[in-house]
């Protein structure tokens, strides 16, 4: 069965598909893209695409080890993403033309369904405790938040204050029975999140999720020791061995991105590693139908698993959801706030092809905000 050809297709809100085609009629699909930089990506992928037309699509590491090692530049976020896609949609095939799903061919399932979350508050985030009430109300046993909007390098009274109202506003809606994670987002200090962790363990955060930014990894093992928090990080991180040096510094939760960190092939992978860590992995997933079902085949399939994130309803989707473009919708109902497992080959979802050629090209040149402190000074979002 031979890779025939390669496409792309730029979606609102702000995904990016491919489509691998071969020669047999077997088709598969792939969610590459950083958000914020869509078009960048595309182009890599088209220039990976080289490496495959032509090529047995059955040779799924093969594939892997060439489009990430085949050059003398390798790796960082865009070229990881347009692998990641690849890589999705070669198992999609696999699967499809085995006539089972991805997750079978990893091992088979260890659990039945999965436990997932929901957005709530925005980037700026506000009216925390209506909106976790909503999504209680829909099922929902876990919801994630941003801490802060922007964030000041040493915050002051107020600025924790309100990071600890949203906690205990979150606490209140839920309950002692559900739980909430909160995400720094990378937008804090070191110092600053020594200084606000301390004030969260009151309301049990299930994690705090990047208190610092990647390239500040090495300063996560001080972190780990002082806070009373469970730490959770890894959604820019790519490969195992950028997530090394955080599961060395004792992270208690690792957040590979199935769209970021080379797909399916290295998500399993970085998922055993931190399985020699005692660390579950928490797949990062803000992204289209595509990325979520790959994320759900490694769920399905790793023994280290603890809870799943998805988009529906997240404050980014403007203009088009995860619904929009898959045929069965069913593959992503919730039932008590927890997914099902996929039985239909491949990756599990049928793809609505017509809905994403018809949107190719409407996707908004997206980006993130760009923020500035009251004297001008740039500020991380």
């Amino acid at each position: 069965m031979i890779i025939t050809r390669v496409e792309t297709f730029a979606i609102p809100p702000r995904w990016l598909l491919c489509r691998v085609e071969t020669d047999e009629g077997i088709v598969g699909w792939g969610e590459p893209v950083v958000e914020g930089r869509a078009a960048t990506v595309r182009t890599a992928v088209h220039e990976l695409s080289e490496l495959l037309i032509g090529k047995e699509a059955l040779r799924i590491e093969d594939h892997w080890q060439i489009m990430t090692k085949g050059s003398f530049y390798r790796g960082g976020p865009v070229l990881s993403s347009a692998v990641a896609g690849l890589d999705q949609a070669l198992w999609d095939i696999a699967g499809k033309a085995l006539g089972v799903p991805v997750h079978v061919l990893l091992g088979g399932p260890v659990r039945d369904r999965v436990r997932a979350y929901s957005w709530v508050g925005g980037d700026e985030p506000d009216r925390l405790g209506e909106a976790v009430a909503a999504q209680v109300e829909a099922g929902f046993t876990a919801v994630k938040m941003n801490a802060s909007g922007r964030m000041t390098r040493l915050a002051t009274v107020r600025d924790i204050d309100a990071v600890v109202g949203r906690a205990a506003a979150a606490r209140e809606a839920l309950g002692p029975d559900r739980d909430f994670a909160v995400d720094f987002h990378g937008r804090f200090t070191a110092a600053n999140a020594r200084k606000v962790l301390p004030h969260l363990a009151p309301f049990n955060p299930l994690f705090a999720e990047e208190p610092v930014l990647p390239e500040y990894t090495h300063l996560l093992g001080d972190l780990v020791a002082c806070s009373p928090v469970p730490i959770a990080t890894g959604e820019r991180l790519y490969s195992r061995t950028d997530v090394l040096p955080a599961l060395r510094a004792g992270v208690a939760v690792l957040q590979p991105d199935l769209s970021h960190a080379g797909g399916i092939s290295e998500v399993r992978r970085i998922a055993s590693l931190a399985e020699t860590f005692d660390t579950p992995i928490a797949p990062h997933c803000p992204l289209g139908p595509v990325s979520l079902a790959a994320s759900l085949q490694i769920a399905f399939a790793t023994p280290n698993f603890l809870i799943q994130e998805q988009s529906i309803g997240i404050h980014y989707n403007d203009g088009a959801e995860l619904l929009d473009y898959v045929v069965d919708r069913e593959v992503f109902r919730f039932h008590d706030g927890h997914l099902a497992r996929p039985t239909a080959p491949g990756l599990g979802i049928e793809v609505d092809e017509r809905a994403v050629r018809a949107a190719d090209g409407r996707a908004p040149d997206w980006r993130g905000p760009i923020w500035r402190h009251p004297d001008g000074s740039f500020a991380e979002w």
